[in-house]
């Protein structure tokens, strides 16, 4: 299967959740993407990050994770999904947090370059740990990622209007058309 990075692929706010969010619809097993187990797509995804990424201007050109780091990479992104999701839906995290900083700092130690997605995956992650506001990070109402509100009143509920919210406004239109015809 072939895809293409593009701007709504980097919606979560941060690259941390980015990475997160490489797997589509996460908790649909019969439907479920993994991205990056698609030839190419791991090493292409840095330069898109350097195009599309929030934090572009933090990690500017970021080159792919070596072959022999990836499955720690995997798990680091999953220990990222796992904690940041269980964080905003208010379920007990201390755990999963240890769990997490103990995976940043082996991915840290496997790093092959500062310049590595690895590694600038985890300083975003650390930047997430240490947000202020922590109301700001919400799961998408139509697709499940992570992402950061950074609406004046924290009252966004898609990821991406462009794409989840006119998909969740035209599911509601079609729902309510479908009701209202005998």
């Amino acid at each position: 299967m072939s895809f293409s990075w593009t701007p709504h692929r980097f919606s979560g706010g941060a690259l941390a959740l980015d990475v997160a969010n490489s797997v589509i619809l996460r908790h649909d097993e019969t439907r479920r993407i993994d991205r990056f187990e698609a030839p190419g797509q791991m090493e292409s995804f840095p330069k898109a990050a350097a195009d599309f990424c929030a934090e572009r201007a933090l990690f500017g050109d970021i080159i792919p994770v070596h072959a022999d780091g990836r499955p720690g990479f995997i798990r680091l992104r999953e220990m990222i999904d796992r904690y940041f999701r269980a964080r905003v839906l208010k379920e007990p995290s201390n755990g999963l947090l240890a769990e997490l900083l103990a995976a940043l700092s082996e991915t840290l130690s496997r790093a092959q370059s500062p310049e590595g997605l690895d590694a600038a995956t985890v300083h975003s992650t650390l930047r997430l740990i240490a947000m202020p506001d922590e109301e700001r990070m919400k799961i998408c109402g139509n697709c499940g990622w992570l992402f950061i509100d950074r609406s004046k009143n924290k009252s966004r509920t898609w990821c991406d209007m462009a794409v989840c919210g006119n998909r969740a406004k035209a599911n509601r239109h079609y729902r309510r058309k479908r009701e209202e015809t005998p």
